[in-house]
């Protein structure tokens, strides 16, 4: 085993100041996983090429849906299926982890200034 391959997922959040900014934690074949710290609400958007795994590590995420709320907690774990319009929005803040496919840009679809470039950790 490679020891400096071991990533710790608490320390790692522990570097993250700023909302919304995700970074690369790993990537595994073709997707990488991020993760990043969220308050409020992000922007409607969707994904037409891939789906979008999030998987709450603490606090609460509501993925906002056009036809209902998905409310998540710490260890809940959804998908949102390609091309379907979604929102993010967590009351508090919430750590959250996501599986994207390589070059999925934050803000999906509909750009504009909250589109982030993906940083390492």
């Amino acid at each position: 085993m490679n020891q400096d391959q071991v990533r710790n997922l608490s320390a790692a959040f522990g570097t993250i100041t700023e909302h919304w900014q995700p970074r690369r934690l790993t990537s595994v074949n073709d997707y990488d996983v991020k993760i990043a710290k969220v308050a409020g609400e992000f922007v409607w958007h969707a994904h037409p090429d891939t789906d979008e795994l999030f998987l709450v590590h603490a606090g609460e995420l509501t993925i906002q849906l056009r036809d209902g709320d998905v409310r998540l907690g710490p260890g809940d774990i959804y998908v949102v299926p390609r091309g379907v319009e979604h929102c993010p929005f967590a009351a508090d803040e919430a750590s959250i982890v996501m599986v994207e496919l390589q070059g999925t840009v934050n803000t999906g679809d509909v750009g504009g200034e909250r589109t982030a470039p993906l940083q390492e950790l």
